[in-house]
């Protein structure tokens, strides 16, 4: 009677679990089968403006692990071990990690492998083991283009530069998919999409990798030659504001970021803000110009080469005499600068500085671009007027003295710096007139001219007239006051310089040795990045009569390492 009773009770049971209550073992079947597994979406692609490849996102395999599997089976762990050595895991550092996280379900053991890397683990069917799909970003261009892209970190999420800045356009929007399992967690089948993934947008961009990588060689070249700390160049396309290149050293590659520093991570293009020194003597020109006290006849005496200001002594290298307003930028006088700023007094000159973009973000969009500094004194010293003439006391980026010397390059005409790609014309404003922007234009023509001993004649390129200024500027201690012994060397210009194409800017921080100058250290960067950019661009060579002047009378350009004293500080 108990046996049957026993029978009876058992043959419920089944018949409850079978058939009755069917569902519940089927919960339960589908808690160990079924998943809901997550469809990583792919990261939009970053393109230059002809649509080489920039950053681009690749589906890589990221191994994890169970440790609840792992812990109780030594052959798991025995099979587990000589094959981390094909991916570098440490397998005591592992082992520990299994130990911490004995309550989990999921580690991962290394993330982003390549794809036949991961399935070799996966090939020895290692009970505990796992893999699932992601991207790793990846860089092409390598440090040449760095600073300007930026980088994203391990779970491909916008860290730094444009990628940051741009990290909703390009991320994408993850979906999810329910999926069938064997018990090693190895996908029978997939039962149905949940979500679909949407992929990131593509992001196109105003670089052109080929001037990119030209200006980057040009200025590592240069800062590596002369010992210095760092430097920047910038190439910007005068008719549509697009910037062509902008690099900086030091850099790194975003690709192996063992040796990465906060220093190499800077776009200093856009983030640095430096005194401009003698670039800025242009500006004072045309605020001179414009305040009707001067015109382009009026002579300036500079004698004895130098002039004192509030009991401090400011000099040229020579005595240049009586000048007129051209030869002040030709030889970069100080003396003429700051005469013709005590003349016209502050409110002028920074009338000037302000309507060219001085004092205010470009607005690129990039993360950390800073405004730069206009002072605002409630009372203005004669000292404060003549540093401000010649380009101290207040601060700039490298971008902006570039978007500065566009307006002259466009008659005047004041255009929006943009890193994206534009499509069609792009309109500015007038900031100045279009007689005075030409005027002052050909006055920095006979910067680059041999024959008239400009500062600027290492900036001079074959077949080519150069429109530019060098500048030369102590260097500012953080901590206050300037360092007599380091220099910021500077060149801004643009060409052809009756045409003009490209605005390009050059600035090397602390460059070492005898030749420290801009016109020694900067200009020759300019004439390299300039000439290879005319090549790129097919832009056609001017006349042969119109860059004589800016070759020596050899028929030569000027030695780019014969010494000279030429200094505008």
């Amino acid at each position: 009677m108990a046996a049957i009773t026993l029978l009876s009770i058992i043959t419920w049971k089944i018949l409850d679990l079978q058939v009755l209550n069917n569902e519940v073992l089927q919960e339960q079947g589908n808690r160990r089968t079924v998943r809901n597994d997550l469809i990583n979406a792919h990261r939009g692609n970053i393109v230059d403006r002809n649509g080489q490849a920039l950053a681009v996102s690749t589906p890589v395999q990221s191994l994890w692990l169970n440790p609840r599997e792992i812990l109780p089976n030594p052959e798991a762990w025995n099979k587990l071990v000589p094959a981390m050595a094909s991916i570098n895991v440490n397998t005591d550092v592992l082992w520990n990690r299994i130990q911490q996280n004995a309550e989990r379900e999921f580690m991962y053991i290394k993330r982003r492998l390549p794809p036949l890397d991961a399935q070799a683990i996966l090939d020895l069917r290692i009970p505990g083991v796992y893999a699932q799909e992601e991207y790793k970003r990846f860089y092409p261009l390598g440090e040449v283009a760095v600073h300007v892209i930026g980088l994203t970190n391990s779970d491909d999420v916008g860290q730094e530069g444009l990628e940051l800045a741009y990290e909703e356009w390009l991320k994408g929007t993850p979906g999810s998919k329910q999926v069938l399992k064997d018990r090693r967690g190895g996908i029978i089948r997939e039962v149905r999409i949940n979500e679909t993934a949407e992929p990131g947008k593509d992001l196109v961009l105003s670089l052109d990798s080929r001037i990119q990588f030209l200006a980057y060689k040009a200025l590592k070249e240069e800062v590596t030659h002369r010992r210095a700390s760092a430097g920047t160049a910038v190439v910007v396309d005068v008719g549509t504001g697009e910037v062509l290149a902008m690099v900086s050293q030091p850099s790194y590659n975003p690709n192996n970021r063992i040796n990465l520093t906060d220093e190499a991570m800077r776009n200093r293009a856009l983030v640095d803000l430096l005194e401009p020194g003698s670039t800025v003597k242009p500006f004072t020109i045309t605020a001179a110009l414009e305040s009707g006290l001067f015109d382009t006849t009026s002579i300036i005496d500079t004698s004895p080469g130098y002039i004192m200001v509030d009991g401090q002594t400011k000099k040229d290298p020579v005595n240049y005499g009586k000048v007129d307003l051209e030869k002040i930028i030709t030889k970069s006088s100080q003396v003429g600068a700051i005469k013709l700023g005590l003349a016209i007094g502050e409110g002028q000159m920074l009338d000037v500085l302000s309507r060219v973009g001085f004092g205010t973000a470009i607005g690129t969009g990039f993360p950390g671009e800073t405004s730069g500094v206009l002072p605002n004194h409630s009372r203005w010293s004669k000292s404060d007027i003549a540093t401000l003439a010649y380009g101290y006391g207040f601060q700039v980026t490298p971008l902006q003295i570039a978007q500065a010397y566009m307006i002259y390059a466009n008659k005047g005409i004041k255009k929006p710096v943009t890193l994206l790609k534009t499509n069609g014309p792009v309109t500015g404003n007038r900031v100045l007139s279009e007689e005075l922007a030409v005027t002052v234009s050909t006055m920095m023509e006979t910067v680059v001219n041999t024959e008239l001993g400009g500062t600027g004649i290492r900036a001079a390129i074959p077949s080519y007239q150069v429109t530019g200024k060098t500048g030369t500027a102590w260097y500012y201690n953080v901590g206050g006051g300037y360092d007599n012994e380091n220099y910021n060397s500077y060149f801004a210009g643009f060409v052809p310089a009756r045409d003009p194409q490209i605005v390009v800017v050059v600035t090397i921080h602390e460059p070492k040795g005898e030749e420290y100058g801009g016109g020694q250290v900067s200009a020759p960067v300019f004439s390299k990045i300039a000439a290879g950019a005319m090549r790129i661009l097919n832009v056609p060579p001017d006349s042969e009569n119109s860059v004589n002047s800016q070759i020596s009378m050899t028929g030569r350009l000027p030695d780019h390492n014969q010494s000279n004293q030429w200094r505008d500080l």
